[in-house]
């Protein structure tokens, strides 16, 4: 894993997130996966931005997430592309649905726990502060229907 300076050509946000960084720096993570020792290089190599540093990749997904996560270090913004997402906050306990349809978004705040569900193929855009994020497992609370915009969905 590594963050590269110059980008010359497209960038699939996909499979290489964009971190964003101090002086409205954009770079590119080559050679990013979502294992534990490639998100501890990470925070490493983009721990000068502290609190302001974000990374910017986008998920595609179908189902339901099997943990809450939380940002300690800043809010996240999730967008909706294309299908229908929920997601889900635990709000002193109890939880707090909103449902996204393309071109929708919300905003995690700091440290609440969420999760994001995705009732049929899906694709959301995040922008998530770079430093740290804590999880847990989600055995309950599952949203039994997916209501609001047509379409379906961590992190």
């Amino acid at each position: 894993m590594r963050l590269v300076h110059r980008e010359p050509n497209a960038i699939d946000l996909r499979t290489t997130p964009v971190h964003l960084g101090l002086g409205s720096r954009a770079k590119p993570i080559e050679g990013f996966a979502w294992d534990p020792e490639v998100l501890q290089a990470y925070s490493a190599a983009v721990a000068a931005d502290g609190a302001e540093g974000r990374m910017v990749t986008i998920f595609d997904g179908d189902g339901f997430d099997d943990q809450w996560e939380r940002h300690p270090a800043g809010d996240e913004l999730v967008v909706c592309l294309s299908g229908s997402v929920t997601v889900t906050r635990d709000v002193d306990g109890v939880p707090h649905r909103i449902v996204l349809g393309p071109g929708e978004a919300t905003v995690n705040p700091a440290g609440t726990w969420h999760a994001v569900d995705m009732a049929g193929p899906a694709s959301i855009l995040t922008i998530t502060a770079g430093l740290g994020t804590d999880h847990r497992p989600r055995a309950e609370d599952r949203p039994t229907e997916h209501a609001g915009t047509s379409g379906p969905r961590t992190p």
